[in-house]
């Protein structure tokens, strides 16, 4: 069974017209489950009728401070369990139980804090612990707005304007991987790590904005795994062109899961 998974920050729900945009790439590229983040404003009928355009069953999570996230599979794949979390999170967390040939699936959709390092890590270590690997086959994936660990940061670093720089760097200065590295400490594997191609840069796109991102380019959306999802990665890539360069600021993330 091959599975195409992609994960999205829209950037506000599409707002501005983008949001024809994002459902021509999703119908073109016809994920089996797909990971949204940023709805703003698509409680209720706007979210029934993005999946319906895009033909896929949606889960989503709302949002006290934040924005909502989603996750949505394509028919045959079905869900038959589902949580969402938004207490503990700047933004929230959806996650959904997919019967898949390997056995069930659990795949969240999350978006962790952008301002705050430390409140960036707790999210991390709440959600690791929350979905650790002995709980099952797991994927988590979405904007983290993490930098990860093992690679220099520095000259991205340089680029940004300060109050943008503060959001990645810790206490003593250095990039901050913390979150991703908490992840990772738990269980996860970072899937661009293993099977990515190209730079795995993901904001900022060329058209849809992003003055928060390093003009260099940075990596913050990321899909991790547990073993055995892992295992089944074939292809992680960052899907460029067309109407990803200006559908949001952030490119999408999709990755090939032979199940």
């Amino acid at each position: 069974m091959t599975l195409r998974f992609i994960t999205w920050n829209i950037k506000t729900g599409g707002s501005g017209g983008r949001l024809d945009a994002v459902v021509e790439l999703l119908r073109r590229e016809r994920p089996d489950v797909l990971a949204l983040q940023e709805l703003r404003g698509f409680r209720g009928q706007k979210m029934r009728e993005v999946a319906a355009a895009v033909g896929m069953t949606p889960f989503l999570a709302p949002s006290f401070f934040g924005q909502p996230v989603a996750v949505l599979v394509r028919p045959p794949l079905r869900i038959v369990a589902w949580s969402a979390v938004r207490w503990r999170l700047h933004h929230a967390a959806a996650a959904v139980v997919v019967p898949t040939a390997a056995g069930q699936v659990t795949f969240v959709s999350t978006h962790l804090n952008p301002f705050s390092p430390g409140r960036r890590l707790r999210e991390a270590r709440w959600l690791a612990a929350r979905h650790r690997p002995a709980k099952g086959l797991t994927l988590i994936a979405g904007d983290l707005n993490s930098l990860d660990p093992g690679t220099d940061h520095t000259g991205r670093l340089s680029r940004l304007p300060e109050p943008y720089r503060r959001r990645h760097l810790a206490k003593d200065g250095a990039a901050d991987t913390r979150a991703i590295a908490a992840f990772e400490a738990a269980g996860f594997t970072d899937l661009w790590r293993t099977t990515g191609e190209g730079d795995g840069l993901t904001v900022p796109t060329t058209e849809g904005g992003g003055h928060e991102f390093s003009e260099a380019g940075m990596r913050l959306d990321y899909a991790l795994a547990t073993d055995t999802v892992a295992a089944a990665a074939t292809k992680a890539r960052v899907l460029h062109g067309d109407e990803a360069e200006y559908a949001s600021d952030h490119y999408p993330l999709a990755v090939d899961l032979d199940l």
